[in-house]
């Protein structure tokens, strides 16, 4: 088949417009054609009122030798790609051991479902519960400010990414194709088959937690086993190779094998690994504020007269701002029609975060406006990073009144260096709930000049960034990983065999999507070296 890159058409056309399209492309008759698929479909605002859908189509045609001859030099004709994933071994019919992985987050699901699928039985421990029981202590903070620090946004079964946007585009290489493999899975799961095409996917937390459920089951269909509520307290390391891990319950788990997917807020888990000696290296992350506008304003701003057109959905933006003190300031996790979310996995904090359902229509839309720094600002042993946000986020916990709710302020008062004492317009998402204050000690002084800065040049790009009656919230402290678990060419430790680190806890993702690949590699690089 060949694949045609960049045809672009009016936002309205009518249907018949992009099969005259294809054939004037590619220069044949209707004759020539014989059927033609949408592999990807997104838009172009950047006139906001004269926006164009972009496709990229792959169509099968009588002569398709002669046209890519005749279009040799054209980049945007060329043969479609073969996206077809393929396993990189089978296990043995009765292997001697069964590989261990430690989380249940998009990384430790797609490793998984990728060992049971080459025949290798893994065992998955979850410190956290199943996706629905975790909903529901996840809604007791939200709703009570009852926390459970074993079962939150950031532990149980689905990770992070289950209370998100469930944004499913990323910017990593794929040569292999890898994420596609991922979208086919999460559609024979359950996710809208609208994923495969279009530009900037995304699922929704409810629709998440029906998909984790159907990727666990069919782990288990393939021989996989996955408990939850089985933290592990230790790795049995003996010369420098793995031989188990050891749950709280105080079992052992004898494996040569432990891919580890714990997400970037397993601190614990962090500081075990550092005590048993395994290679840390202290990595940049962000820290910041989510900040909220009415999603109305986004709209306009991007779309214009098309604000509100069904193709576009809610709108979204991707900012950044290089600031007079030599930071960055830049959107992050934005979440069109979604709510603020407290985020913390330990008492006694604040964190927050940002969440979306498929439908993105709540009122508000909601980014991190995040500051990049790095170990530099919090020198000292590989760990810092961890000391370094906990001080954040604890302080953002007494700011907000030592009950779970978050430190707010408006954006006017903010950027007028005045505490906030009463809402606007804009009314906060965040449960439990937003404690006006005056947010300058929230974070360093660097990060709050940095911000103070960026929000006005981020107005020149949306007009209405800076409205006074805009929310910021604090802290958002778990952009990513603060830590990197080095890895050699094999995926493994760079000092302990048979440690397979992965995901955006160990610093090699940034997201469900190149979480859940970078999963799919280290199982792949696992499988092999169990085959050895």
């Amino acid at each position: 088949m060949l694949r045609i890159t960049e045809l672009k058409l009016p936002l309205d056309h009518p249907e018949n417009m992009l099969k005259t399209a294809i054939l004037d492309r590619l220069g044949i008759n209707t004759e020539e054609l014989i059927t033609y698929t949408i592999f990807r479909q997104g838009f172009d605002a950047r006139k906001r009122n004269a926006i164009l859908l972009v496709y990229t189509l792959d169509v099968e045609t009588t002569n398709e030798q002669t046209i890519l001859n005749r279009l040799q030099d054209d980049p945007h004709i060329s043969l479609t790609p073969d996206c077809t994933y393929r396993f990189v071994t089978q296990a043995s019919k009765d292997p001697v051991q069964r590989p261990v992985i430690i989380g249940t987050g998009p990384c430790g699901l797609f490793a998984g479902l990728i060992l049971a699928q080459m025949g290798f039985r893994p065992i998955i421990l979850e410190r956290g519960k199943e996706v629905r029981e975790r909903t529901k202590d996840t809604f007791g903070l939200w709703r009570k400010g009852v926390f459970n620090p074993e079962s939150n946004v950031q532990f149980g079964e689905g990770g992070a990414g289950t209370f998100s946007d469930g944004k499913l585009h990323t910017q990593i290489k794929d040569p292999n194709h890898y994420g596609r493999k991922v979208l086919t899975e999460f559609v024979k799961a359950g996710a809208p088959p609208e994923i495969l095409h279009v530009s900037k996917p995304h699922i929704g937390t409810f629709r998440l937690v029906t998909v984790v459920e159907q990727l666990r089951a069919t782990i288990e269909s393939l021989g996989g086993e996955i408990r939850f509520q089985n933290r592990v307290d230790d790795i049995i390391i003996d010369n420098g190779q793995v031989r188990g891990v050891t749950l709280a319950s105080g079992e052992t788990i004898n494996t040569d094998h432990v891919l580890l997917a714990v997400g970037h807020s397993a601190r614990d888990t962090f500081k075990m690994l550092y005590d048993r000696g395994v290679y840390i290296e202290a990595k940049p992350f962000s820290i910041g504020f989510r900040i909220e506008h009415p999603q109305s304003l986004i709209d306009t701003c991007r779309f214009g007269s098309n604000a509100g057109h069904p193709l576009l959905g809610a709108a979204d933006y991707k900012l950044v701002h290089h600031c007079s003190n030599g930071r960055s300031v830049y959107s992050f996790c934005m979440c069109p029609g979604g709510t603020v979310v407290a985020a913390t996995s330990e008492p006694g904090h604040v964190v927050t975060n940002g969440m979306s359902q498929y439908s993105r229509n709540e009122r508000n839309a909601n980014s991190g406006i995040v500051v990049g720094i790095t170990p530099d600002d919090y020198p000292g042993h590989p760990l810092a990073g961890i000391d370094f946000q906990r001080r954040l986020e604890a302080g953002a916990f007494k700011l907000g009144g030592e009950t779970y709710e978050a430190p707010g302020q408006l954006v006017g008062d903010f950027l007028a260096k005045r505490p906030s004492s009463a809402l606007g317009s804009v009314h906060p998402s965040y449960t439990p709930g937003v404690h006006l204050c005056d947010l300058s000690s929230a974070l360093p002084d660097y990060a709050i000049a940095a911000i103070r800065e960026a929000i006005p040049a981020f107005d020149k790009k949306i007009k209405g960034f800076a409205m006074k009656d805009a929310v910021l919230t604090g802290v958002e402290t778990r952009t990513s990983s603060p830590i990197r678990i080095k890895r050699n060419e094999h995926y493994q430790s760079m000092n302990i065999k048979g440690l397979y680190p992965a995901g955006e806890g160990a610093g090699y993702a940034g997201g469900i999507l190149s979480a859940a690949v970078d999963g799919i590699k280290v199982a792949e690089a696992l499988a092999l070296d169990m085959n050895q």
